[in-house]
């Protein structure tokens, strides 16, 4: 600290002090003699909480804070000083002598020193001196207090409202973990209701796979035993995604397995399938769906395309490639939809593959769809493997391809093969 000379200092400053001001000159005049001047830059420490209090300060020019539990989280301003404050009395009235809080300048300022000695012998001179510093301590406890009380109403509001958010967050949650769990129920549900197990009619192999994008989807594959040797086979892709999805393609595929039960024609099937759909199909909703109808004994496939995917036929030599395309609508939009109409004889060593657009539209980070010459490829790489294997390691492929980017609509693959007689121990051991 810099000591100024006191001759420097204004005459008049002390009878501004409002703990002085009822002094006489005379008193005025032995304070400037005993009081030595102190100047400090802005931004120094005074003295600081907890430290030995031994000297008194009166504030003549600048400006000093004054600040609780300086540098930990529960630091406080208690109050801003400014000329004619006093700072430091309560340590030399407090026996103990700590300072109770750490001051800080604001500004360059000036301030008037005295030690407990002199300090002492001016309230045995001018009692009047204790009771001015009384009125000043009440008003600063006042104003610490009213501030105290003010930092306590705003925590209080604080803590109010993180109550609040606690508690809708905790709502959210439950609401998510009920949520999460029906979705979980709802989609045991859905894949209970598809074939747990895949037909066994020789020569025939066959597989299947679904892949939701959620929790539940739209697609659908369905084996129907009918009469006489003959097989129904289906796939279907219901519009849109989770929940809605689920239920339409739940009561689709449901219609569609009573109606197969009625005909062995693949088109009159999915026509009655489109009645019912129409009529109870207040949502809009669409869905595309191929039926087919196998003859396990020769092996020709009648099938009705109704605005679904081409399926992709895998020859004897490997070559795959998809199925002429004909026109085709999807059900639950017409009142007469355009079916299309195919045969089609699965001979041994021959393959054929269902499929949703889940397939041929998953794309890769970079955006490009898988499309359908990767998926030949992919039939072509996998000719030797039994339906099951074929379905799995299409899976494989698409995982594959789409890397991290997300998965986007759901996925289905049926896929019938007509085992030649030198293929069939192979696939019994493949699909064990």
């Amino acid at each position: 600290m810099k000591l100024l000379d006191p001759h420097t200092m204004d005459e008049k400053l002390m009878n501004k002090i409002p703990i002085f001001s009822s002094l006489p000159e005379s008193e005025i005049a032995n304070l400037r003699g005993i009081m030595k001047p102190v100047s400090l830059p802005a931004g120094a420490v005074l003295f600081r909480e907890g430290e030995p209090g031994r000297r008194f300060y009166v504030v003549v020019q600048g400006r000093l804070e004054v600040i609780k539990s300086v540098g930990t989280q529960d630091e406080r301003l208690l109050s801003i000083n400014n000329p004619g404050d006093c700072i430091g009395e309560m340590s030399l009235l407090d026996p103990d002598g700590k300072r109770t809080a750490t001051v800080r300048t604001l500004s360059p300022v000036r301030l008037l020193e005295m030690t407990p000695e002199d300090f002492d012998g001016l309230l045995h001179r001018r009692p009047a001196v204790a009771c001015e510093i009384a009125r000043s301590l009440s008003l600063r406890l006042r104003d610490s207090n009213n501030a105290t009380i003010r930092d306590l109403s705003e925590k209080n509001r604080q803590l109010s409202l993180a109550y609040q958010e606690l508690k809708a967050a905790q709502a959210q949650l439950i609401e998510k973990e009920r949520m999460e769990r029906e979705l979980e129920v709802a989609r045991e549900i859905q894949l209970s209701i598809l074939p747990r197990s895949l037909p066994e009619v020789d020569p025939f192999d066959f597989g299947a796979q679904i892949l939701p994008a959620r929790a539940v989807g739209g697609d659908f594959f369905d084996f129907i035993l009918l009469d006489d040797g003959f097989l129904g086979i289906a796939i279907g892709d219901v519009s849109g995604k989770g929940v809605p999805a689920a239920i339409f393609m739940s009561m689709t595929k449901s219609l569609l397995r009573a109606e197969a039960r009625q005909t062995k024609s693949p088109k009159e099937a999915l026509e009655r399938l489109n009645r019912h759909l129409l009529e109870m199909n207040e949502a809009g909703m669409f869905a595309t769906v191929l039926y087919g109808v196998l003859d396990c004994v020769n092996g020709d496939l009648a099938y009705a395309r109704a605005g679904h995917l081409l399926p992709v036929f895998c020859m004897t030599d490997g070559t795959a490639k998809t199925l002429a395309k004909a026109p085709g609508q999807p059900l639950g939009l017409f009142d007469t939809p355009v079916l299309n109409e195919q045969m089609i004889r699965i001979i041994p060593g021959s393959l054929l593959l269902f499929y949703t657009d889940g397939v041929t539209e998953a794309r890769s980070p970079e955006g490009q769809q898988f499309g359908t010459e990767r998926l030949l490829e992919a039939v072509h790489a996998g000719r030797d493997l039994s339906a099951r294997q074929m379905c799995l390691s299409l899976l494989k492929d698409l995982e594959i391809y789409q890397g991290s980017a997300p998965h986007h609509d759901d996925i289905a693959i049926v896929a019938i093969r007509q085992c030649a007689v030198s293929d069939k121990s192979k696939i019994l051991k493949a699909n064990s």
